[in-house]
């Protein structure tokens, strides 16, 4: 029986790659994302290869996630694997001149959403007593590095979660595992950076990270057998050594 697969930010990045990624695979698909354009324009794409069905809602309006999951066809409402991709970054900014703004969208979309989003999924794997649950994390849940302050605080919240996931849903035999990335070359820094000079510069002079290889990562991750649960595992490219070494060539 194939698998359904509910992948949350799936309009770009790792999450878009991982839709691409499963539907090679022939795992079904839950897509979800706030821009309903790109989502039609992926299910185009990959209703080649698997079954798609979209769901738009942003993951931090609580009330719009648990009606957008409830009303999944019934062909779709079986799900296997659940992907918490959905997150943001926004400013890089010492604690003290940090916007109050900046600091709710990440905690509301990187912490909140992904509950909301494991709530309304969780309860019907517990009545399976199975399932997998991963959570994309980053490398900035495992340290804290200059004018990270709330994001980091928001990924380490992230791993915190996964972690009492794990141990809380231990007895219903889930699955429940963190994909920490280090530098992947994404929108992610034109998002944190507002689009500015500072985001085309992230990149320059080494080889980051690509969203299609976290998402081998995440196959790889949900395709081990059932006794085998890869509970933890961090990524980097070469370049780099930790949050703030990397080697770059100019």
């Amino acid at each position: 029986m194939k698998k359904t697969a509910l992948i949350t930010g799936a309009t770009s990045g790792i999450g878009e790659a991982t839709a691409y990624e499963f539907a090679k695979q022939g795992i079904n698909l839950v897509l979800c994302g706030r821009r309903l354009a790109k989502l039609k324009t992926i299910k185009e794409d990959l209703e080649q290869l698997t079954h798609v069905h979209l769901l738009n809602f942003d993951v931090s309006n609580k009330n719009a996630v648990f009606k957008a999951i409830d009303s999944l066809p019934n062909a779709f409402k079986h799900i296997d694997i659940l992907i918490n991709n959905a997150g943001n970054a926004h400013g890089l900014d010492p604690i003290n001149e940090g916007s109050v703004e900046d600091w709710d969208a990440m905690m509301d979309i990187n912490v909140k959403g992904l509950l909301y989003v494991s709530k309304a999924i969780i309860p019907q794997m517990t009545e399976r007593k199975s399932g997998h649950i991963i959570n994309i994390g980053s490398s900035a849940g495992k340290e804290v590095y200059p004018k990270g302050n709330v994001y980091c605080a928001s990924k380490h919240a992230v791993l915190a979660i996964t972690e009492g996931m794990r141990v809380d849903l231990n007895p219903y035999n889930i699955k429940v595992s963190a994909v920490s990335p280090g530098l992947v070359e994404t929108n992610f820094s034109k998002v944190r950076f507002k689009g500015g000079k500072e985001a085309d510069n992230v990149y320059n002079g080494f080889q980051a990270l690509q969203a299609k290889d976290i998402a081998e990562i995440i196959y790889f991750v949900v395709s081990r057998p059932n006794h085998v649960n890869i509970a933890d595992l961090l990524v980097f490219p070469t370049a780099q050594a930790n949050s703030v070494t990397v080697k770059k060539e100019f």
